[in-house]
């Protein structure tokens, strides 16, 4: 009689670049997880997204042990990460929710998006505590259903087993139904920008909609795998789009931080050692505000340093602290709002669009269209004709 060590033994170990590929995107989604994590502080849409990424290396790593047969060394682990790839959806829909609301679902409010999770994980409890050969049957049946398999006591209670069955399904729906919530969301708050003439965040709003859109493609992807696989088999295609997915989040964490601005590199612009006198955002928004100096063609970060007779890193450091971007995100954010309010006001019919962006300080059209449609959302004709749409 074979023994249930005999039948663990016999499963064989791979690695491939496929495997390796799976564990690159697994140790690089708990990097990037845990520095959102440690950076959310107050920040509960940026502590759901961690969470989303941190539960998907957790995935992951189980279809990564799986894929390569390590699982026969921790079966006591095997599909216990199920109920997490049900928290998915909802962790990224209240990231979503909470970046464009700018408040976030409690969980006194939202206890109802956990109903599924928590109740497949209760249907399971009698699976984490079988036998250790009930889970290597189980194992054996999604990725070697050719190697024979251990005894079960007959009287063992496989009742689990229903929702086990249409885990696949809770998964597809569960998916669907927040990728359309989060497109709701984006969708409104595209309405929001576009049509009732607000400034929003633009960049905020790019980057959930490419959120949701990586929802969307996810659901496409499991819904194919799952159509052309049977049991787990193809789950290491999901894995390595979760690869290119996290390699991508790095790029714009990285392409996002201050490391790369010149201004923030303060060794090319200070004297080591050397004091340098302190100005405040306030200070500064007051010279901008009272000098009209947004108006001026010739607004820069040098030409502004030389009227407050400070260095030109201090004003920078200033404004990133205090707007939270860099000096031309900032100008341009109040040359914007003064246009937006010149395009609406009868003392300014007289002037074509182009001359409105010069009047507010910018040196073409191109400048003013392109930073107009990164701020508001929409060219200025557009948002004009929001307001006067007979115009």
């Amino acid at each position: 009689m074979v023994t249930i060590n005999e039948l663990i033994d016999q499963i064989p170990v791979r690695h491939n670049l496929t495997s390796g590929i799976m564990l690159l995107g697994v140790v690089q989604n708990i990097f990037i997880s845990l520095i959102m994590l440690l950076k959310s502080k107050g920040n509960p849409p940026l502590k759901y997204l961690a969470l989303a990424i941190l539960f998907g290396a957790i995935i992951f790593l189980d279809v990564y042990v799986c894929y390569t047969g390590l699982m026969k060394h921790v079966l006591f682990l095997n599909d216990s990460t199920e109920p997490l790839v049900l928290l998915l959806g909802p962790m990224i829909y209240f990231s979503i929710y909470g970046f464009l609301k700018r408040r976030h679902i409690s969980l006194k409010q939202g206890w109802w998006h956990f109903v599924l999770p928590v109740g497949y994980f209760m249907s399971q409890i009698p699976f984490y505590l079988a036998p250790l050969s009930v889970k290597l049957n189980a194992y054996l049946g999604a990725y070697f259903n050719d190697f024979p398999t251990a005894n079960v006591t007959e009287n063992f209670n496989y009742s689990y087993h229903f929702f086990k069955d249409i885990f696949d399904w809770l998964i597809l729906i569960s998916l669907l139904t927040y990728t359309i919530l989060s497109m709701i969301l984006v969708r409104e708050e595209h309405a929001r920008i576009t049509q009732n003439a607000s400034t929003g965040n633009y960049a905020k709003y790019i980057f959930t909609r490419n959120s949701a859109l990586i929802l969307c493609f996810f659901f496409l992807l499991v819904f194919c795998v799952f159509y052309v696989y049977d049991d787990d088999k193809g789950d290491q295609y999901i894995a390595i789009f979760e690869t290119v997915v996290a390699f991508a989040t790095t790029y714009i964490i990285v392409s996002e931080s201050r490391f790369f601005d010149k201004s923030w590199v303060a060794d090319k612009y200070e004297t080591l050692g050397k004091p340098t006198k302190q100005i405040s955002f306030k200070e500064i928004e007051t010279f901008v505000d009272t000098e009209e100096y947004v108006l001026s063609i010739n607004a820069s970060l040098n030409d502004l340093a030389g009227r407050l007779q400070m260095h030109p890193n201090q004003i920078s450091k200033a404004i990133n602290l205090g707007f939270g971007s860099n000096f031309n995100s900032y100008i341009n954010s109040k040359r914007i709002a003064l246009a937006k309010q010149r395009l609406i006001d009868a003392q300014y019919n007289h002037l074509t669009i182009e001359a409105i962006g010069a009047s507010v300080g910018f040196k073409s059209k191109s400048a003013f269209y392109n930073a107009f449609k990164k701020e508001i959302g929409s060219s200025p004709s557009k948002f004009q004709k929001t307001i006067y749409p007979k115009l």
